[in-house]
């Protein structure tokens, strides 16, 4: 039991010294898509690769800070512009735009093509001028942000 203790005891203190490490950067630009899908229906939605300005990444995996946020951004327009309520809504980010172009690609093929050459998903793309992201300032969200610019 002591040893199971200890154990848990070390990985929690592991997991709280790497999260003490990773800081918070803004970047000038990032580069995201969003995609949804319900698990009532056959309709996901993809949304262009969009460019966001001064956007803020964790420096220790590169991740964008507050996805979730952006996600919300997503599900939120399509709940209320589309009236599609209670869409699974995920964001793919990264600095180099190639990178993000080929995640974007991969789903696409994931959803559009099929080994039985049927179409399965009813695919719908939400182009620019329905929906652009808007950037979330970090500062907004936590009184502490141990960011550099």
């Amino acid at each position: 039991m002591k040893r199971i203790l200890l154990l848990l005891i070390a990985v929690m203190a592991l997991g709280i010294s790497t999260q003490i490490s990773a800081k918070k950067v803004q970047v000038p630009k990032m580069y995201i898509f969003g995609f949804a899908a319900s698990f009532n229906d056959t309709i996901v939605h993809f949304t262009n690769v969009q460019e966001i300005d001064s956007a803020w990444m964790d420096t220790k995996n590169k991740f964008l800070q507050t996805r979730e946020l952006y996600s919300y951004q997503l599900r939120d327009f399509l709940a209320k512009k589309k009236q599609m309520p209670r869409r699974t809504c995920i964001v793919v980010a990264n600095k180099n735009r190639k990178k993000v172009e080929k995640k974007y690609l991969k789903f696409k093929k994931l959803y559009t093509q099929s080994k039985d050459k049927l179409q399965h998903y009813d695919i719908r793309y939400i182009e620019d001028q329905e929906f652009q992201f808007n950037t979330i300032n970090l500062r907004d969200f936590y009184d502490d942000v141990n960011a550099k610019e």
